[in-house]
């Protein structure tokens, strides 16, 4: 089966645009709950697979002692705000390390205050400013415990194989292969099915077992509790966690990939646009999360996304961004 419409942007009474795409609710024990388009599509997962490239850091030990909003960082794909590089910043200090042992690269930091902060100082944006170097700073400690060399993104590096192995473990597949992430990161790819049965593995995790299960819980936890670091203002992530309160951690990809952990149903939910439009996933993650019960529909953080009014640059309503037909109840 292909790919199913999810959500359509309506103008002047006509659908405008249509955005198709896969999903896949899994349960911990039971396995699959439902699913839309092909279950089995393959996709690289980009950023919405962080906590699975962060399990290694837990799981060796390198990373007791770590404080829940590094965790948290560990996770992000942060907007670069003061709250997000004064962390990371302070991370690097306290190993040693510096800006300069990153290997994810610079871009201007999303947060606009940070951003205008630097054009009035006469700064450039730094590694710490890119979106992953959380992420980042977990793959130097576990480097460091690994007492590897210091290119940790290459594909054969002991971090990258430590994330690979994790990654296949939980998602039950065999990855057939990866692409370079934009933080320059193998991204491993796999199934819709893997990546919602790997959110379940979070979900059904209970912090009393094996040192996998209390990386889990310990992610899952750190993530939900502290939705600032792993987005920022305005974001999606942030809002939607913070709307439910601690309940669920989601999380987003770069080309429309979208995940959520549902622990107190033992949910994992994984969905793919095709056409990698964000407004798109967060439509559809949002409708998934309403469907099961732990988002409210009226919530401003779901309104914003989900039955979205659209409005021009003088205010007027030109549209509107609404599930499609069948969506997901059909």
């Amino acid at each position: 089966m292909g790919a199913v419409p999810m959500v359509e942007l309506w103008r002047g009474g006509r659908m405008e645009s249509r955005h198709l795409g896969h999903a896949v609710v899994w349960h911990a024990t039971g396995g699959l709950v439902e699913s839309w388009g092909n279950a089995e599509e393959v996709i690289f997962p980009r950023s919405s697979c962080k906590m699975l490239q962060a399990l290694p850091l837990l799981e060796s030990g390198a990373g007791a002692g770590l404080r829940p909003e590094q965790l948290a960082l560990a996770c992000a794909s942060h907007q670069g705000a003061a709250l997000h590089v004064d962390a990371v910043g302070r991370w690097l200090h306290d190993m040693g390390m510096s800006e300069a042992d990153l290997r994810c690269g610079c871009h201007e930091p999303g947060d606009r205050d940070e951003r205008d902060r630097l054009i009035r100082a006469h700064e450039a944006p730094c590694q710490i400013h890119n979106n992953c170097s959380g992420k980042h700073t977990g793959f130097l400690m576990l480097n460091r415990h690994l007492g590897a060399d210091a290119e940790y993104v290459l594909p054969d590096h002991p971090v990258q194989m430590a994330v690979k192995q994790a990654f296949e473990e939980v998602t039950g597949e065999t990855s057939p292969g990866f692409g370079i992430d934009g933080c320059s990161a193998p991204n491993h790819a796999c199934s819709v099915t893997g990546l919602a049965r790997a959110m379940a593995a979070f979900a059904g995790a209970t912090g009393d077992g094996d040192a996998r299960d209390r990386a889990m819980f310990a992610l899952t936890r750190a993530m939900a509790a502290n939705p600032a670091h792993v987005a920022g203002e305005t974001r999606a992530c942030t809002e939607l966690m913070r709307e439910m309160q601690g309940r669920v951690a989601i999380k987003t990809g770069a080309e429309a990939v979208f995940i959520a952990i549902v622990p107190e149903k033992q949910l994992g939910i994984a969905l793919k646009i095709v056409d990698g439009a964000t407004r798109a996933s967060e439509a559809a993650i949002c409708a998934l999360l309403v469907r099961h019960g732990v988002l409210e529909a009226e919530a401003p953080a779901t309104r914003k996304r989900l039955n979205a009014v659209q409005s021009n640059w003088r205010g007027v309503e030109t549209g509107m961004v609404q599930l499609a037909p069948g969506f997901p109840a059909g």
